[in-house]
């Protein structure tokens, strides 16, 4: 049985920062690609990033860029994301997502992934 667990998220002032971890049990996670998605109130879903299992290569998108990074640590099954100067529109549920395709091209889609976590509540106040 494959799980994904969230962890990190919490209540932040705008510019500051957090660091969401996604820990995989049930999956060999050092041959999956890990993506982060958020899901904001009244909105669709949306990609946030993704690290490849294959060669390690990241995608962000564009609204996050520059002020979140993504890793993994295969030795502990898990995926970080760093979020730094954190803004009101960055309040979101977060989920990490696992997919066996190599990641070496973005995959922003969802339904390119196969497992998902539950997501951690993020909010950013003004």
């Amino acid at each position: 049985q494959v799980q994904l667990v969230e962890s990190g998220g919490g209540l932040v002032q705008a510019g500051g920062s957090l660091r969401l971890s996604c820990t995989a049990s049930g999956l060999t996670f050092s041959v999956h690609t890990m993506g982060w998605f958020r899901q904001a109130p009244g909105k669709e879903r949306e990609f946030v990033a993704q690290v490849s299992w294959y060669d390690g290569s990241t995608f962000y998108a564009d609204s996050v860029r520059g002020r979140f990074t993504i890793s993994r640590d295969n030795a502990r099954n898990t995926v970080y994301l760093q979020m730094n100067g954190l803004k009101p529109d960055d309040t979101a549920v977060y989920s990490c997502a696992a997919t066996r395709a190599a990641g070496n091209v973005r995959l922003a889609v969802a339904g390119q992934y196969n497992y998902w976590g539950q997501g951690t509540q993020v909010t950013v106040s003004s």
